[in-house]
């Protein structure tokens, strides 16, 4: 009971987080939001790792959370993105596929999935070309919906960051998350100095964009005590729902809506999520 409590918390959490970034991105420039929310994440992380007074593991381990801390920014990007210029009920459902990334690298090192996860990958792929299609104005006929591509790219991202951070939080989860986080906000900041965005903008929103990066902290750590607690496929289920709490933000506060084809598309998707994670 406590590894399901735990990881629907997480789904909240994410799902919070992921509507937030892209109803500000709506509004604000995309690099600002991210900066902004990753330095506030990357604080958090380093006054606890200050804290626990714990050496950093190898450099190898750190690597690793270097790579998925690059790939995990661009798939932020990419999600916030498509939330921001596409329907988030769409979108979301598709980034979350990221989970099924870690399965494809496991298959590419000689891993053989299980049946539920080969239903939950076909059941979402099936998902994923019903949600994509939107009809195009004017009779138009179909057409892909905006913001999925961005979402695939997201789910790319995503995924490869699961990848990274597996192997990167073998000998410690706080570090690997410190190293990865360090990671995107100096990227992030980079990419700040050359297209000069209006960071100063982000003044009025700072607790709501710093909240996306404690959201998004609070997430992960729940995940992880979701694991720790019980089975951690039970915590990979539970927490793989959290579209579902983007979805029911944007159709409440945004009065988004999707036609019926769409919204058949986005069942499929979430139970493939679903199965995935299970497996």
């Amino acid at each position: 009971m406590v590894t399901v409590a735990l990881g629907l918390a997480a789904s909240v959490s994410w799902g919070l987080a992921d509507f937030i970034g892209g109803a500000k991105s709506r509004a604000l420039d995309l690099l600002a939001v991210l900066l902004v929310s990753q330095t506030v994440a990357l604080v958090v992380l380093v006054v606890a790792a200050a804290g626990r007074a714990q050496g950093p593991p190898g450099v190898e381990p750190l690597l690793y959370a270097a790579g998925a801390g690059a790939a995990g920014v661009a798939g932020l990007a990419a999600l916030y993105r498509g939330l921001a210029v596409g329907a988030m009920a769409v979108v979301a459902p598709i980034a979350a596929l990221g989970a099924g990334i870690p399965v494809v690298v496991g298959v590419a090192g000689g891993d053989r999935p299980g049946a539920v996860q080969v239903t939950g990958i076909l059941l979402a792929l099936a998902g994923v070309a019903l949600a994509a299609r939107e009809e195009a104005p004017a009779g138009g006929g179909a057409r892909l919906a905006v913001g999925a591509g961005l979402a695939a790219g997201a789910a790319l991202g995503i995924g490869l960051f699961l990848v990274g951070m597996d192997a990167a939080g073998d000998e410690d989860v706080l570090w690997a998350l410190t190293a990865a986080r360090l990671t995107s906000v100096a990227l992030l900041a980079v990419a700040v100095l050359a297209t000069r965005p209006n960071v100063a903008a982000t003044g009025p929103h700072l607790r709501a964009i710093g909240a996306i990066g404690v959201l998004d902290l609070g997430a992960n750590a729940l995940f992880t005590l979701a694991s720790t607690e019980g089975l951690v496929s039970v915590a990979a289920v539970c927490s793989s729902l959290y579209p579902v709490v983007t979805i029911v933000l944007a159709a409440s506060l945004l009065k988004e809506r999707v036609r019926p084809a769409q919204a058949g598309g986005i069942a499929l998707v979430m139970l493939g999520v679903v199965g995935i994670a299970a497996g």
